[in-house]
């Protein structure tokens, strides 16, 4: 006997969210999410509590920022996949 699990509450939110964001985005508002970019003073800066992350000496506040970049980074990439979702669905 099988037992089925229900998705932890983080995907299931994302996937309300992605549900919703496919209904409305406008080839306009897909191409410019795909413009959307950290910038490079980011993108170092990220690297920094990643490293310490990776050598173990990871402290609450680099945690913290970590955790920060990495929910930006996965609701960005969330972002970009929708836009590139409704661009191929409208051609």
């Amino acid at each position: 006997m099988s037992t089925v699990t229900a998705p932890p509450p983080t995907l299931a939110i994302w996937e309300r969210a992605r549900w919703t964001a496919r209904k409305s985005l406008d080839a306009g508002a897909a191409r410019a999410l795909l413009g959307v970019k950290l910038i490079k003073r980011d993108l170092d800066r990220a690297d920094e509590p990643a490293a310490c992350s990776a050598m173990g000496g990871l402290t609450k506040a680099k945690s913290e920022e970590l955790e920060s970049y990495r929910t930006v980074g996965t609701a960005l990439e969330f972002l970009k996949s929708e836009a590139r979702c409704s661009l191929s669905a409208a051609v």
